[in-house]
């Protein structure tokens, strides 16, 4: 299957110029086994979106979630090597294009642009429509089955691509966004019109996360805030949203990343440990079993 191809369709059973009705995509079944939706959202490059997504999708499954990780960043799609999943191939069935899983148990499952790239380094050069018909197939035709959780990891910005994600989503209710920053000045200044744009949206806001929260020593272990520190908290105090959490910087997760480890179950020791089981937890929280 070539990207190029699968970019240029439309998603099946929708229109151009009309939004399909909620019982038409139900009809698909392709998300109607998915309990909860969560969107991990930025303003800015470069904060973390793909670590925050790939960690919390770690933490639900070790909470006994089942989870699915839609990847639409298209232009820098990195979960798959996170997940260790890189040169896999995306296999059709009668639903749709099966997902990728990365684990024995397939409690972890995984789409992305990366699979449809015949060379891992191929620029993905596209404009806005081609994009935005590729993100609608991905909703409409990847067959995810019964998942607790679908994260959704998103490019930086508030444009195209964002509303392509949140408009094909909405029918299915998303349970609510993850707004990540860091904690520098600049970062927080763009991540707040982040905010603007999940309220000119609709899409609530589960909460903010600060990243690199600081660089934790690996033979001390001591935290040095290179980046400062109280960003993430101070705007979302100002904007009347949940503070999550802030995530230091840890070689260990950099590392685990590279390599496609499991970080929260090898590295429990870790200062980032904590912080991360802990947005897990508040997003649980957030989450009520849904009655069928």
């Amino acid at each position: 299957m070539e990207a190029a191809a699968a970019g240029s369709q439309q998603p099946r059973g929708s229109s151009t110029t009309c939004r399909p009705r909620v019982s038409e995509l139900t009809e698909a079944g392709n998300l109607a086994g998915v309990q909860h939706i969560i969107l991990v959202l930025s303003g800015k490059g470069g904060v973390g979106k793909s670590t925050i997504s790939t960690e919390l999708a770690l933490a639900l499954r070790h909470a006994g979630k089942k989870v699915g990780i839609l990847d639409v960043d298209l232009c820098g799609p990195s979960i798959p090597r996170m997940l260790r999943a890189q040169g896999r191939a995306v296999h059709q069935c009668d639903g749709g294009w099966v997902p990728v899983y990365v684990d024995q148990e397939q409690s972890i499952c995984l789409m992305s642009v990366g699979f449809l790239l015949e060379n891992p380094d191929e620029a993905v050069v596209w404009r806005g429509p081609k994009k935005n018909a590729l993100i609608k197939q991905f909703v409409s035709d990847v067959a995810w089955g019964q998942l607790d959780y679908l994260v959704v990891d998103t490019p930086p910005g508030t444009s195209d691509e964002h509303m392509a994600t949140v408009d094909a989503l909405r029918p299915y209710g998303p349970l609510g966004a993850l707004v990540v920053t860091t904690p520098q000045a600049v970062s927080v200044g763009d991540v707040r019109r982040e905010l603007t744009f999940c309220r000119k949206t609709g899409l609530r806001v589960l909460g903010v996360v600060e990243n690199m929260s600081g660089f934790v020593c690996p033979h001390c272990a001591e935290c040095t805030s290179i980046f400062s520190r109280g960003g993430g908290e101070e705007l979302a105090s100002h904007a009347g949203v949940p503070f999550l959490g802030s995530v230091p910087l840890d070689p260990e997760l950099t590392k685990s990343l590279e390599e496609g480890r499991d970080f929260i179950r090898e590295f429990p020791e870790s200062p980032a440990f904590p912080a991360l089981l802990s947005i897990a937890q508040k997003v649980l929280t957030e989450a009520p079993a849904r009655v069928p």
